[in-house]
């Protein structure tokens, strides 16, 4: 009988690395694994808290620099802006304008999600929608809303026809780019299983695509948005001035005909207000409710 090999040697020890030694917890003890959080670190968290935080230092800054300043008539104080934003809105003259600006924004919205949709469809779908969705926001995107306003006003005269023809463009486009990334983006594996069930064009972009890709079309909702609530502003500047009425752009216009810097900036917080609105509650709402619910997005 053969003598068996000697074993091979064992490993040597890893060396004692003090710096690294953690202490065991005792049998029974319960570990401390969360720190209580002190009622400073609890507001501190609430993300309402640190932008209204972020609000009061900017207005804190302004009213500072315009008491600097002592100029009303180049900038209002805080509560002199203020106080023309309520004394219109109790008027009811502000709501007018704005209601007046909001209806146009909503048609026109509506009118450039619906084309940057069928758009986006078509090129899933076919090669030719596909290339004709490319070639044409490679040339109309990067074109400013604004600069359409002289065609705009001569193709469709001085009436809301041209206002929203101008909206149409400045949401069609960033809305179309995203739908259709994100249609992109959406897995083979959820293409497949869409085919598996033998789904029309139509079902299979509601039941499967739009689901999927729901983040991206939601950011370019929000694009969109923000560019078509800026463009009607200026283009209300300009329409405002050709046709003697218009939305808060023609309310900031005659305010500073007036030489009334305070309803100027009224209506510019105006402006600013519904922003925030629109972005923080109505777009923050459909967000909770729809990618963060589905677990698409932290």
């Amino acid at each position: 009988m053969l003598p068996l090999p000697p074993l091979p040697p064992l490993p040597p020890l890893p060396p004692i690395r003090p710096e690294f030694e953690v202490s065991t917890v005792e049998s029974g003890t319960p570990a401390d694994v969360a720190r209580k959080l002190t009622w400073v670190e609890r507001i501190w968290g609430n993300e309402g808290v640190r932008k209204t935080t972020i609000v009061l230092v900017l207005l804190a800054v302004w009213h500072l620099y315009a008491k600097y300043k002592d100029d009303p008539l180049m900038l209002p104080t805080v509560p002199e802006t203020i106080e023309a934003l309520v004394v219109d809105l109790r008027s009811g003259v502000l709501l007018t304008y704005i209601w007046y600006s909001l209806k146009l924004l909503g048609i026109g919205y509506a009118i450039g999600v619906a084309l940057a949709a069928l758009l986006s469809i078509a090129a899933t779908f076919s090669r030719i929608g596909r290339d004709l969705l490319e070639t044409l926001t490679a040339m109309f995107s990067p074109l400013p809303a604004v600069a359409l306003v002289p065609l705009a006003m001569q193709w469709f005269g001085l009436g809301n026809a041209a206002l929203i023809f101008v909206l149409v463009h400045s949401v069609l486009w960033p809305v179309a780019l995203n739908m259709h990334g994100g249609f992109r983006a959406v897995s083979p594996t959820l293409r497949m299983v869409g085919a598996n069930y033998a789904l029309g064009p139509i079902s299979f972009v509601l039941r499967i695509l739009m689901p999927a890709a729901f983040p991206s079309v939601l950011t370019g909702l929000k694009i969109g948005w923000a560019f078509a609530w800026r463009t009607l502003i200026a283009a209300e500047l300009v329409f405002g001035v050709a046709s003697g009425g218009g939305g808060l752009g023609w309310y900031i216009y005659q305010a500073k005909n007036d030489l009334n810097t305070s309803t100027v900036f009224a209506g510019l917080l105006a402006v600013i207000i519904i922003g925030l609105v629109v972005e923080n509650v109505i777009f923050r709402t459909i967000e909770h409710k729809t990618v963060r619910k589905w677990g698409t997005q932290n």
